[in-house]
């Protein structure tokens, strides 16, 4: 077997097979590319949203505080 050479069908599927191969992995590496930044990006407004209403209760929590200090001092 050693030195036969391929038929043309042969050699044809081993292209066929290596080109899916390289091109699958190509379109997988750029679908994973674009749901990590897609996602990066909704993570992102969460973060804002998040610091945003944890300013608010921040701010309401210091003027209950401030509230309860001067209901003390009367």
């Amino acid at each position: 077997m050693v030195g036969v050479p391929y038929t043309k069908s042969q050699r044809w599927g081993y292209v066929r097979i290596i080109t899916g191969t390289i091109l699958g992995g190509v379109l997988g590496f750029y679908v994973m590319y674009r749901l990590e930044i897609s996602h990066k990006e909704k993570m992102k407004k969460r973060l804002i949203e998040y610091e945003k209403e944890k300013e608010k209760r921040m701010i309401l929590k210091g003027d209950l505080e401030s509230e309860f200090a001067e209901s003390d001092l009367s």
